[in-house]
């Protein structure tokens, strides 16, 4: 195949690829092949004697409890072990508190206007969640350190409707950032107008390391638990990009009284997670030396195609004013700035040569970004063959949209 070098010529290859989401490669999903092979030996009674095949422990198998401390650096009894999905529980965390209310305080569907505060660019599905809820988005500029702390300071402090911040501290999606202690500590620490107020706090990417330096942030539960705010951080994690996507353990982790408040809330929704599922990952994963051992392994899959698209923009878009990009130490993503007003023309090139993007706009509340500059590429999916033709039609997608304004 000859190498395009226009954008013309990379139309006429007739690609068809789906770079909108940051999925995890088939070669990532086989890295944990044995917890298919082996379920049917993994048996079904834990540790304990609990028949896993059985409903009961809402708040997951012990075992699992103890990975998920772990993980997380907390006590087991801090940890709620679920599904699949980190996502559904910061989801219900928010439906919980909009129809039931926190702890000792009112339901926030009853005490009028409710606003959340969030970082951007910032993760499309945390908007998702508030935007169907009714749940009032603030955008708050960040940098790799996080987000303007002086604007959230002031914000929470003066105003009681707002009720909480998403946070993703570690490798950021979609910007890789990597929040500092003095952020971290201010968000424990800061002084709210609102008893209810809260962190949520995404820890989608605590392993996803990309070179050989595993960075990491403070632990969050116990600065805010220093600060005089033990309730305040709610801990989101799970395995989803770690074992197998669609079936791995989602964790929360919080003070003793959330998992209380959680208990009391989820004996109502379910019966019991899926048991099963969590003692396979147990018995495969073992502890954290080897789930970061398994780590190593996604780390050399995606890194090349980290390596790939980045080479490719300097090649390609070095040259260009107002263009830029990031390399992450972590995480899924790469965050691509365009000049002003040409990112949403850009993937609209992009899918007219047959590649789709995540749509321009949407790391931002309501997918508004009122600059028109950013794109989230995500490369983890596609082969490295696949990532290497596709970093080169977004750079030329983004050359043809300048050229046609230039015109």
């Amino acid at each position: 195949m000859t190498t395009p070098t226009t954008y013309d010529e990379f139309k006429q290859l007739a690609m068809r690829l789906d770079m909108s989401r940051g999925k995890p490669s088939p070669e990532q999903l086989d890295l944990s092949r044995a917890l298919l092979d082996e379920a049917g030996t993994t048996g079904f009674l834990s540790r304990d004697g609990i028949d896993c095949r059985n409903y009961g422990h809402v708040l997951g198998l012990p075992e699992a409890r103890e990975l998920g401390a772990q993980l997380l650096g907390v006590d087991d009894a801090q940890v709620v072990a679920a599904g699949n999905s980190s996502l559904e529980l910061m989801h219900d965390a928010l439906a919980f508190a909009m129809l039931h209310g926190l702890p000792d305080c009112a339901p926030w569907c009853r005490q009028g206007e409710v606003a959340f505060l969030c970082p951007v660019p910032g993760y499309d599905r945390h908007f998702a969640i508030c935007e169907a809820l009714g749940i009032r988005m603030i955008a708050v500029p960040t940098t790799q350190d996080g987000p303007d702390m002086d604007m959230v300071e002031a914000l929470v402090k003066n105003d009681a409707s707002v009720k909480g911040i998403w946070c993703m501290p570690l490798y950021s999606n979609p910007s890789g950032a990597i929040w500092s202690a003095e952020t971290i500590e201010r968000l424990a620490a800061l002084p709210a107008a609102a008893n209810d107020f809260r962190l949520l706090w995404d820890d989608a990417y605590r392993f996803h390391h990309l070179t050989d330096t595993a960075r990491t942030t403070p632990n969050i539960v116990e600065l805010c638990e220093r600060a005089g705010h033990a309730d305040r951080a709610l801990v989101f994690a799970s395995l989803s990009k770690v074992t197998v996507a669609g079936g791995g353990i989602a964790f929360l982790a919080s003070s003793a009284r959330n998992i209380g408040w959680w208990q009391k809330q989820m004996s109502v929704r379910t019966i019991g997670p899926d048991k099963l599922n969590q003692l396979r990952h147990v018995r495969y994963l073992r502890d954290r030396e080897g789930l970061e051992r398994l780590m190593a392994k996604h780390r050399a899959l995606l890194r090349p195609k980290f390596d790939a698209v980045i080479s490719t923009f300097e090649t390609l878009l070095g040259d260009l004013p107002d263009v830029s990009w990031n390399r992450p130490e972590g995480g899924y993503f790469i965050s691509l700035y365009v000049p002003k007003g040409h990112a949403k023309r850009t993937v609209a090139l992009a899918a007219e040569a047959g590649l789709v993007l995540t749509p321009a706009g949407a790391a931002y509340p309501y997918g508004r970004d009122d600059d028109d500059r950013h794109l989230r590429i995500a490369p983890t999916f596609p082969s490295l063959d696949e990532v290497k033709l596709a970093a080169r039609g977004i750079a030329l997608a983004v050359r043809r949209a300048l050229e046609d304004t230039a015109r």
